[in-house]
């Protein structure tokens, strides 16, 4: 009886001293199989670092530069209030979604946001990832984020679990080619000729130590050299030695691996890594400009040349995982894949057609079939604000404990302003436009972090509609005891309609956050999340 054959077991990574790094496995459209390195703790931290201090310098200029022309007027506060408030909340998102997941810190240390399927984020991802840091960064500062960092098995904050994101090494390993060896004795012998004389260990431990010389300190690097010298003797010329002889040895043994008559002479991943090293060295030469540049500044042909070495070096990848090469040469294959994974599918349909039709159909469409969820967060506000105006109707002693000292002060002065003529606020017309930026940016972040808190379960985005909802509702209260209710609502219906709406519609999304936590379904929490997530923002 003829037995079936059993499956193939799946090629697995060979045991390195990189084994202790948190990984990703993904498959990409070319159907390879390959892991990501996760970027770590101290990592990420740098690149967070670089990019705090670039904050803190843009600011710096902005003010001195504002101030100087400006002179402290209106028009240059307006403009230090919006570009703060632009790039607090937008200097993270603005980089990742539209420069391919990288701030300019994580471009300096080589990292990159990417989707949990290896896909380049877009800028919905970026912007839900950074509009749920305030999260992370409780308790102060950024207590939260760091623990997740540094205890989660993909290292995700709460960002990338909602967005369903992870921080990645994007750079590939630079490791230089063996370099040619000046004419000596050690190529009087023709290259191509003759079968290996080194057998596959001694070719491997002399690529190795070659590969990391640049890296290792003059005098190790001259120690090893010599001890490896009298190891392969018998195959150096008399009276030569060190690293150069050693290059000239290699470039020999691996010319001979290449020939017709390599076969004999080592096994197939031997043979394999010496045939196709050349190709790898001249396609990780483009896979770092495209992760530096991007491929916009490639012309026709050589986009057409780096796709084309894309595919062979992916395949050249999962070759490399079936012979079982060097575990040198496959981390340096998967980081050469990944950036140029991430360089050819990355996203480009950021046209100002699409975001019209992003903020003209797609978010009036979200409000429509979130109805329900709009109307519970209508719901979490005017209750307690119904409640807060019933208290301080009936119980007026409360109002100082229960509002800030301006409004008390405000509701004083109100019956002498109303008999003058006046409103609850009356702005000078030169500083009605950073009165109107101020009111914008607080009401706007207060929207922010309505949706940030329904990570917590929709906990915290209840908390916040609830705390808001009371505090108007107790000022119209305060203010219909002294008969200015009418005085109040003249001023709040102006803008604050609109601007409630929009914190509604904004502790909704958060809502939909904490459905996904605590009735996903038949889904995952995590998918549930992600979805939630897409819908959400």
């Amino acid at each position: 009886m003829v037995r079936p054959t059993p499956p193939r077991p799946r090629p697995t990574r060979p045991a390195t001293a990189q084994d202790h790094w948190q990984r990703l496995e993904v498959e990409t459209p070319e159907h390879v199989v390959r892991d990501y390195e996760i970027a770590g703790f101290g990592s990420r931290l740098l690149a967070a670092l670089a990019d705090g201090a670039i904050l803190i310098v843009v600011f710096v200029v902005l003010f001195f530069l504002v101030g100087g022309l400006a002179g402290g007027t209106t028009w240059g506060q307006l403009v230090v209030v919006l570009a703060g408030f632009a790039l607090l909340w937008g200097y993270f998102a603005g980089f990742e979604g539209f420069f391919r997941g990288q701030t300019p810190g994580k471009r300096w240390l080589g990292l990159r946001v990417v989707r949990d399927n290896g896909q380049p984020i877009g800028v919905p991802e970026a912007a839900i990832r950074n509009l749920l840091r305030v999260a992370d960064y409780l308790p102060p500062p950024f207590l939260l984020g760091l623990a997740l960092i540094a205890f989660h098995s993909k290292a995700k904050r709460l960002g990338d679990l909602v967005a369903g994101t992870v921080v990645v090494r994007d750079r590939p390993i630079e490791t230089a080619p063996a370099e040619p060896a000046t004419p000596g004795e050690a190529r009087s012998e023709p290259s191509g000729d003759g079968t290996p004389r080194l057998d596959d260990d001694q070719y491997r431990v002399l690529g190795g130590f070659l590969d990391r010389a640049a890296a290792l300190e003059p005098a190790v690097r001259d120690r090893f050299a010599d001890r490896l010298t009298a190891r392969f003797a018998a195959w150096i010329p008399a009276g030569a030695g060190g690293e150069m002889a050693l290059r000239d040895l290699y470039v020999v043994e691996t010319a001979r691996r290449q020939s017709r008559f390599g076969g004999g002479g080592g096994s197939a991943a031997v043979r394999f890594v010496a045939r196709k090293q050349a190709r790898w060295d001249e396609f990780q030469h483009l896979a770092t400009r495209a992760a530096d540049q991007g491929l916009d500044g490639f012309a026709p042909a050589e986009l057409l040349d780096f796709t084309t070495r894309y595919r062979e070096v992916a395949a050249d990848y999962a070759r490399a995982r079936t012979y079982r090469v060097p575990a040198a040469a496959q981390v340096r294959l998967e980081r050469a894949v990944a950036s140029g994974h991430n360089a050819l599918y990355r996203e480009t349909g950021a046209t100002w057609a699409r975001l019209w039709r992003f903020v003209s159909v797609e978010c009036p469409a979200a409000v429509v079939r979130s109805s329900r969820a709009v109307g519970l967060a209508f719901l979490a506000f005017t209750v307690p604000a119904l409640l807060g105006y019933g208290l301080l109707r009936e119980r007026p002693e409360v109002a100082p404990q229960v509002l800030p000292d301006v409004m008390l002060e405000r509701a004083e002065a109100g019956a002498a302003r109303q008999r003058e003529g006046k409103g609850y606020f009356d702005a000078d017309p030169g500083q009605r436009p950073l009165v109107a930026a101020s009111i914008i940016a607080n009401n706007v972040q207060v929207a922010f972090l309505c949706f940030a808190g329904g990570v917590f379960a929709g906990v915290g985005s209840l908390i916040l509609l609830a705390q808001n909802g009371l505090s108007i509702g107790a000022a119209s209260g305060h203010f219909a005891n002294a008969g200015l209710f009418g005085y109040l609502w003249t001023f709040v219906a102006g803008h604050g309609l609109l601007e409630l709406f929009a914190i509604w519609v904004a502790g909704a999304a958060g809502f939909q956050l904490g459905f996904a936590i605590l009735s996903p379904g038949r889904l995952s929490r995590r998918d549930a999340l992600v979805l939630a997530g897409q819908r959400a923002i």
